[in-house]
């Protein structure tokens, strides 16, 4: 199978041993973007994986790219004029209770924010068997968003979408305004539990909340991640769970993006539902074990643990 995902890779500045930025002296660097992170979890897992993306043609810029390019990843950019949009930044403090963690988005007047559909290989786009990308992307301008809703719109197969809310980016009445746009040209929607009430207004459980966004928007599958409580999904009327499995975290950063990766890479390789959400779940565990937003999975790990898993059902 085919997946092509389109967005922008910040990169992320994280200071060591839970240190503040005010007081740090060093500073890791990674990438950090929601739709390289889901084409390299499904490309390493056997999908034939491609980011799509616009970065500006600096030192920062390159850095993206070679990172992503040293994991394997597939990469298609458009390189731009440093004059017309700069490198994507993230700045994130780790921390232990009672301290909480902090992330701060440096993402205004970006090179991805210029894009539009003409830059674009759209054969790549209309030929793909999924296509994905997520609401960061919609948040960085109205142009980022209008080019999003053109590229899902050209695809001829699974359109997949992640809500990707983040308050630094903008706001929720922003953010579901522009959705209201976007939804009609997606099959399958993401979401991390605590974004979808901080967007739409919904009310309930878990399985409430998945069958109501189905209905509204007209959507296929609707997948709510649920962290350390595992994942609910909606598909054909049938509500779907799965438990999260137990893991001593070292790094949350990455589980969401290693979770729709497994997922797409099994939905696009005709998985039923409930499979799907155990490679999803398998993938998630196995990634809050390694440190980092964009995490190196090995194919066997994930299936040992998905048959050890489907080893204890009744």
């Amino acid at each position: 199978m085919s997946l092509v995902t389109f967005g922008e890779t910040a990169l992320r500045f994280s200071p060591p041993d839970v240190q503040r930025f005010e007081t740090a002296r060093e500073a890791s660097i990674r990438v950090d973007g929601t739709a390289s992170s889901v084409a390299a979890t499904a490309g390493r897992l056997g999908a034939d994986a491609q980011w799509l993306s616009k970065v500006p043609d600096t030192p920062l810029g390159r850095r993206v790219v070679a990172e992503l390019h040293e994991f394997g990843l597939e990469t298609e950019v458009v390189w731009a004029d440093p004059d017309t949009g700069r490198q994507g930044l993230t700045f994130h403090e780790d921390a232990d209770p009672p301290r909480a963690e902090r992330l701060l988005q440096d993402r205004g007047d970006t090179a991805m924010a210029t894009l539009t559909p003409g830059e674009l290989p759209m054969g790549e786009i209309q030929n793909a068997d999924v296509v994905f990308t997520s609401g960061a992307t919609l948040s960085l301008s109205e142009t980022a968003a209008d080019t999003t809703g053109a590229l899902l719109r050209a695809a001829a197969g699974m359109r997949a979408f992640d809500l990707g809310f983040h308050p630094g980016l903008w706001d929720a009445e922003d953010a579901l305004d522009a959705l209201a746009d976007l939804l009609p040209a997606v099959d399958t929607l993401f979401a991390a539990e605590e974004q979808v009430s901080a967007v739409f207004d919904t009310t309930g459980s878990p399985r409430e909340v998945v069958h109501t966004l189905a209905t509204e928007y007209d959507l296929t599958r609707v997948i709510l991640t649920r962290s350390e409580y595992g994942a609910v999904a909606y598909h054909d009327g049938v509500i779907h769970e799965q438990d999260a499995i137990e893991t001593s975290a070292v790094d949350e950063a990455g589980q969401h993006e290693a979770f729709i990766g497994a997922t797409l890479q099994q939905l696009a390789a005709g998985a039923d539902t409930d499979e799907v959400l155990l490679h999803g779940v398998a993938a998630a565990a196995l990634s809050r074990t390694l440190s980092g937003p964009l995490t190196p999975l090995e194919p066997s790990e994930v299936e040992r643990l998905v048959d050890s898993q489907q080893s204890r059902r009744p």
